[in-house]
């Protein structure tokens, strides 16, 4: 594509303000002329040929193009006849160098770069036209139908649009119209408009009307258009811009929507924070300051602020921007109320939502394969869990005991509020381990075969594991589990305060169960603490004391010294359906510890809400058994059905299609 100035005019109306230069040099601020600004945009959309039209003063022009330095190349084509013939002679003059696409605009056209690149980007030939702005008394306006511009002219008012002389025109267009151009000129018919020509043509020359509405696309025929062009464009120089990004790697696509956004005036980036990325969508590679820091060192970003939330209201409330600039994504799907709360706070004090087409492509999505799949690498995968304590505050855990079910903890997402709530850890469950394998929960399945659950669910998940290790068994053996498990990637394991052969909690005295002393656990923990090697691995005590009812006083005492000895967090336990008891053990353990994280396993009480259990300082709540005790009945029922039916048929409505279940496994397992 080409782009085509038509600079040939005398420009009298300007007065003294033309007496030295052509028009296109008139100085519309304080670094710009109409020529200059012109020339930086097509640079900014790609265009690096240039053919102007001269005329008056054009040694003065040419020179001048010339001192601007831009990477483009000109070819200048002087109109021997300015002062007596149109600009339809200039183009003709200039007919030999113009055999492409064409962006064509007379020297006098102040537009945003908006503007130019929406023209740019229509699919058919086009050219500017407002709905909104009022009809001119002496200049172009165009008679549009379906769509088309039909005619052009200054003399049409019935049934006309606003229109200025910025056209993109396709190369078959435009070899209709310059035709007809020539046959004019060269029947010495020299002294109108090209529109004119093009009006004889209209019906097979399909030029599209393209609304720019209040949009900037004026030409300066006077001092008083510069005055109210130089104020437009000043305002439009104090616009804000805002958009708001999550990612932590930046694409092509990212850079493409940044540049268009840019154009509309200051850009503002708002980064989201550590905490709403993880609730949207996966934990992000890059913490809140790395990704703000790369949006910061980006060319055409003005600013870069935090948004703590999904939601944009405070930001807007804050920043009031002109415009937001959005992918067209959200129009449908879990951020429409997102996008609805944008729009009418925008609404409110008149700033307007533009959209872009969103970038859908292979290369980006292999891009966002690859930072999964670097998340379930085991030094990413083990600090997880911290990183999200450190975020969140209190994060929520659902027990797996198999690839498939971690596949559902891993991918099971509900939309709330614009974004979306799903779990932040998987629990490896002794008890649901040996369930499933068939076993009694007594520790007889060994180690080696509960490793061999976790790397089932380490191979096809990304999300940080808790392992539940009985009680830790010998010392000597438990520095091994805690290599290993490290090693592995698991995030934290939580043994408990017992001794002997390991009896399930759910039983409390209802079978002997014998509680370990302080001290000895204590130098457990110690060992277990001195073996690992990093320091993201996590050691918690799981203290059995209300389940034994030993009481208050002995499950706090224990608390402090486990904490003492190096545990990172504490488990308290207890099989009440009433809370009260877990309320208060927390309240009075946080009156001397506010840091270390509590952790609760909800399954007698489970009337209580995760927001409560934050409020009063738990920090970590684990759903143990759920997708065990929900799937053994379901299972079971269909096997009764198939017994009674004598055929699977009337199964067929409690199944979930198996090729729905084929999605949930990763490609490339």
């Amino acid at each position: 594509m080409k782009a085509l100035i038509l600079n040939s005019g005398l420009g009298h109306r300007m007065g003294v303000l033309t007496s030295e230069h052509p028009k296109c040099l008139t100085e519309i601020s304080a670094n710009e002329t109409i020529l200059s600004r012109q020339l930086r945009l097509i640079v900014d959309s790609g265009i690096s040929e240039v053919v102007v039209t001269t005329g008056y003063y054009d040694e003065i022009l040419v020179n001048y193009c010339k001192t601007l330095d831009l990477p483009l190349h000109y070819t200048f084509v002087k109109n021997p006849s300015y002062d007596k013939t149109n600009y339809i002679y200039s183009i003709y003059c200039a007919r030999e160098y113009l055999d492409d696409d064409i962006l064509l605009m007379h020297g006098d056209l102040v537009f945003e770069a908006s503007v130019l690149d929406d023209i740019l980007a229509f699919e058919n030939s086009c050219m500017k036209v407002s709905t909104t702005a009022p009809l001119p008394e002496k200049d172009f306006k165009a008679g549009v139908k379906n769509g088309r511009i039909m005619k052009v002219g200054t003399e049409l008012f019935t049934d006309a649009v606003e229109a200025q002389p910025l056209y993109k025109l396709c190369k078959k267009d435009w070899k209709i119209w310059l035709g007809k151009i020539c046959e004019f000129c060269e029947n010495d018919n020299r002294n109108c408009y090209a529109e004119n020509a093009f009006n004889q043509v209209s019906d097979v020359c399909a030029i599209y009307a393209y609304d720019v509405k209040d949009r900037l696309c004026s030409e300066i025929d006077t001092p008083e258009d510069l005055v109210l062009v130089s104020n437009k464009l000043r305002e439009i120089e104090n616009r804000t811009v805002y958009m708001c990004f999550s990612t932590d790697m930046i694409h092509s696509g990212h850079i493409a929507i940044i540049r268009k956004a840019e154009k509309l005036g200051k850009l503002i980036v708002g980064v989201l924070s550590d905490e709403a990325v993880t609730s949207y969508k996966r934990f992000p590679l890059l913490p809140f300051a790395e990704r703000k820091s790369m949006f910061e060192n980006i060319a055409g970003v003005h600013q870069v602020v935090e948004q703590k939330t999904l939601s944009y209201k405070d930001n807007l409330k804050s920043l009031r921007p002109t415009y937001v600039v959005h992918g067209d994504d959200w129009v449908n799907g879990i951020q429409k109320p997102i996008r609805d709360e944008v729009c009418a706070i925008l609404a409110s004090y008149g700033g307007q939502l533009v959209e872009y087409p969103y970038s859908r492509d292979e290369k980006y999505e292999v891009l966002e394969k690859r930072a999964r799949a670097e998340l379930a690498t085991p030094d990413l995968r083990r600090a997880r869990l911290k990183n999200e304590l450190a975020m969140k505050g209190t994060i929520t855990a659902m027990e797996a005991h198999s690839g498939l079910t971690g596949l559902i903890v891993e991918n099971t997402v509900v939309e709330e509020d614009g974004g979306v709530r799903q779990f932040d850890a998987m629990w490896v469950s002794s008890l649901c381990d040996s369930t499933a394998k068939g076993k009694p929960d007594i520790e007889l399945v060994d180690m080696t075969s509960r490793f061999r659950t976790i790397d089932d669910i380490c191979e096809v998940t990304t999300k940080p594991i808790i392992f539940d290790g009985d009680t830790g068994g010998l010392t000597e053996h438990f520095v091994y589990t805690v290599r290993s498990l490290e090693r592995m990637g698991v995030s934290m394991i939580i043994i408990e305060d017992k001794t002997g052969l390991k009896k399930n909690s759910l039983f409390g005295n209802e079978v002997v169960q014998t509680q370990d002393t302080i001290e000895h656990f204590c130098e457990k923990i110690r060992a277990g603490k001195n073996a690992q090697r990093t320091k993201d691995f996590m050691i918690c005590a799981r203290i059995e004391s209300l389940i034994l009812e030993r009481g208050m006083e002995d499950a706090l005492e224990r608390a402090f010294a486990f904490t003492d000895a190096g545990a990172d967090a504490i488990m308290i336990h207890s099989r009440k359906k009433d809370p009260s008891e877990i309320f208060e053990f927390v309240e009075k353990y946080r009156e001397k510890n506010q840091t270390t994280p509590i952790v609760v396993v909800p399954t007698s009480f489970n009337t209580v809400t995760e927001e409560e259990f934050k409020a009063r300082g738990v920090n970590i709540i684990i759903y143990a058994n759920q997708l065990t005790r929900s799937g053994f009945p379901a299972m079971q029922n269909a096997a009764k059905i198939i017994l009674t039916n004598h055929r699977a048929k009337e199964c067929d409505e409690l199944c979930m299609p198996f090729k729905d279940i084929i999605r949930l496994i990763p490609e490339e397992s």
